[in-house]
């Protein structure tokens, strides 16, 4: 029920999750479940057929996060009062960097959510 990008929960949005390719189809990736991840409107349009994108602190390309192989805590991590996603990685930087995982609408739901014990979800 959450975004397995920006962590997202299906029952706030105001848009259905979509199976996101993480190869996408147009580059070789396949329909089956270990090359599918949940994903927030936001997320699955901004990532479209991405799979690579610049690290913002040391410039370098590289890959973005694979739900599906690696762990979001390896990654990403929250912010102390839980409302921004940092990068612990190259991998992760470049991720929030491309998904834009950190819009301001987003910063204020998790907000109000975190506040109401709902947030972040186990």
């Amino acid at each position: 029920g959450v975004c397995e990008y920006c962590k997202s929960q299906a029952g706030y949005a105001t848009e259905p999750f979509a199976a996101d390719h993480i190869i996408p189809r147009s580059k070789g990736g396949q329909t089956i479940l270990e090359n599918l991840a949940l994903a927030c409107a936001g997320c699955n349009g901004r990532k479209y057929t991405k799979t690579f994108a610049r690290d913002p602190q040391s410039g370098k390309r590289v890959r973005l996060y694979n739900p599906c192989r690696q762990k979001w805590s390896r990654h990403l991590e929250w912010s102390d009062d839980f409302t921004l996603i940092m990068g612990r990685t190259r991998c992760g930087r470049a991720t929030i960097e491309a998904l834009k995982l950190n819009p301001p609408p987003l910063i204020a739901l998790r907000r109000v959510l975190y506040q109401a014990g709902e947030h972040p979800r186990p």
